[in-house]
């Protein structure tokens, strides 16, 4: 069985939070695909973000493969559906509090499998890093 992708689940999550929190949730396309259906004369730059909350949204849902709801731009309403994989993440407006999300299957640094040698993890672990206060760009 293949595995399954984490990302509808992370999405959901992070909406649940966001509206537990009362705050207004964005979600960040990627809208240079034609499988993608949004207003295109809303893109900017390849890029589009969406304001999903139930105020501003119709018939809302994140399936296992695409997000999906009726909104209205410029008064003219349209159906908008985005498969999952071209979600490049969501935040919360008035915080800008949210997750940016990386392309499934390509390996992050220091795990099994991802060393120089091929022969298993790095002996020896690299430093923590300071953390850092997540930001993101808004793109309009």
């Amino acid at each position: 069985m293949p595995e399954l992708s984490r990302r509808p689940y992370l999405l959901r999550a992070m909406l649940d939070w966001m509206v537990d929190c009362g705050y207004t949730p964005h979600l960040i396309v990627d809208a240079s695909s034609d499988v993608v259906q949004v207003p295109r004369q809303f893109v900017k730059e390849g890029k589009i973000v969406l304001n999903i909350s139930a105020s501003a949204t119709q018939s809302f849902q994140i399936g296992a493969d695409a997000v999906e709801f009726n909104a209205r731009f410029g008064g003219v309403g349209h159906h908008i559906r985005v498969p999952v994989d071209f979600v490049l993440g969501i935040y919360a407006r008035e915080t800008g509090q949210g997750m940016v999300f990386t392309e499934e299957g390509s390996p992050v640094p220091g795990t099994p499998g991802n060393s120089n040698d091929g022969g298993g993890p790095d002996p020896s672990p690299p430093p923590p890093e300071k953390p850092r206060r997540p930001s993101l760009k808004v793109v309009k």
